[in-house]
């Protein structure tokens, strides 16, 4: 029995919600009374904004992605999953990043988790359509998807650069972060004409 794609949106909403919740707990309270105290909260906060900014472009485009489907299958659950569970390791790579802003590992590791996600992300579009069949109103508003695809190149290359200068490395991320903040209208229009 299929399930209505309601029910898998509204769950995973919630562990979105959890997701930033988690995020912003992280951000410890300055120790001192003056703005030379926030100075060392500089790097975790940079970081948490960029993390936030990737868990909402995800969950905009989340929502965007069930507009184009009424039911679910198992499968479209599962990928699902998988996607939520690389979304959930944002806290800890994020506060390990903003920790750590100039060492390469944490950098390195972040981008992964980017690149996990991203690809996560495509095999539960590549689910949709697999199940929509032949006449997917996904796929036909997906076309080529150029940011999808080149979001991944990024993550790697941001990762790879990691190990010789970390700054490069999230300038990376942001750059692909900012070509996604515009949210995307494709799944929209599709819907308007269709």
């Amino acid at each position: 029995m299929l399930m209505k794609s309601s029910r898998m949106e509204a769950f995973s909403d919630g562990v979105i919600a959890i997701i930033i919740t988690i995020m912003v707990l992280e951000l410890k309270v300055p120790h001192g009374a003056d703005f030379a105290a926030l100075e060392p909260m500089i790097p975790p906060f940079l970081g948490y904004v960029l993390s936030f900014v990737y868990v909402g472009i995800y969950w905009n485009n989340h929502h965007h992605l069930l507009l184009t489907c009424e039911e679910v299958t198992g499968g479209i659950l599962w990928a699902n999953l998988n996607l939520l569970f690389w979304l959930s390791m944002f806290p800890v790579i994020t506060d390990w990043v903003g920790d750590n802003p100039t060492a390469s590992a944490p950098s390195a590791v972040y981008g992964m988790v980017l690149l996990l996600a991203a690809i996560a992300y495509w095999i539960l579009q590549r689910t949709i359509i697999a199940e929509q069949g032949s006449q997917s109103l996904l796929k036909k508003a997906i076309g080529r998807d150029r940011k999808g695809y080149l979001s991944p190149l990024l993550y790697a290359l941001g990762t790879a650069a990691a190990f010789w200068s970390p700054p490069v490395s999230q300038a990376i991320y942001v750059l692909v972060a900012l070509m996604w903040l515009i949210p995307d209208r494709r799944i929209e229009g599709a819907l308007k004409e269709g």
